[in-house]
């Protein structure tokens, strides 16, 4: 009886002994917590007392037509309007682009001629393009109306025709492909146009290489927000992690899935942000 007793003794002891602990790591958390509470040192010291005191009038903010060539504002790089290729090499060689060039002022893939890319390189931007799956529809799964739009060459929104054709949902239309379900399936029916509007920031990387701060994308489909600030944890391969080469700026590619997807795109033009 009295070991009994002894063992119970102990047991009340390390209990209370952990308790103890609990609310020791509970303070240091709190404390740590309240170290991190963000303070916008331009709002400290003394409260204004008039309207004037908060107000200011530099910098000059830039004037942008909403809406000044092509549909697009006034700011803009114009990548694709139907009239060429001027802006559009090879992703495999640097040469010629090899896609379809349409009456309707749109491009079509061109199966297993490779992906195309920007001659021009980007970092940080703003970017509408518009693209539309086949019909009639062929295929299902991965295999149809399968392209995709890469940021700096390197990171993947993917494109594809959704419609009565589940998949895995982080390879999705408008996923981050391997890494970002979208918050909804937006996708107007197949062989309509669908508009994605996308706002990337790039990653940065320190001397040696090292990723210091991880790049983001938005993207609204059809007026949908389907990305909201995600990070990107790195590159958006089909088999593999995330791979974080250091880079600067990029071009953005167009993806020839090489399955005769006949993927069209239209409409494509950039603000450098």
């Amino acid at each position: 009886m009295k070991r009994i007793y002894s063992v119970g003794l102990l047991f009340s002891l390390v209990f209370t002994a952990c308790q103890e602990k609990v609310q020791e790591v509970a303070k240091e958390s709190a404390t740590e917590i309240k170290d991190e509470v963000i303070v916008h040192e331009e709002y400290s010291g003394t409260e204004p007392t008039t309207p004037e005191e908060t107000e200011f009038y530099e910098p000059k903010v830039p004037v942008v037509n909403p809406s000044s060539q092509n549909g697009a504002p006034s700011d803009a790089i114009i990548l694709f309007d139907g009239s060429g290729f001027d802006n559009w090499i090879s992703a495999k060689d640097s040469t010629a682009a090899k896609w379809h060039l349409n009456d309707d002022g749109s491009m079509t893939v061109n199966d297993k001629t490779g992906d195309i890319q920007t001659k021009q390189n980007f970092g940080d931007i703003q970017l509408h393009i518009e693209w539309k799956s086949p019909l009639p529809v062929q295929r299902e799964g991965q295999n149809r109306g399968n392209s995709g739009i890469f940021l700096n060459g390197l990171y993947e929104v993917q494109v594809l025709d959704n419609n009565d054709n589940p998949t895995y949902v982080n390879g999705q239309v408008a996923s981050i492909y391997k890494q970002h379900v979208p918050l909804a399936m937006a996708s107007v029916p197949t062989g309509e146009w669908n508009t994605y509007d996308i706002i990337y920031h790039a990653p940065e990387f320190n001397e040696e290489g090292g990723k210091i701060k991880s790049g983001t994308m938005t993207v609204i489909h059809n007026g949908v927000l389907v990305q909201d600030h995600i990070e990107i944890k790195g590159t958006t391969p089909y088999i593999g992690w995330p791979k974080n080469p250091a880079h600067g700026k990029g071009p953005i590619i167009l993806q020839d899935h090489g399955d005769d997807s006949r993927v069209s795109y239209r409409n494509i033009w950039v603000r450098e942000l």
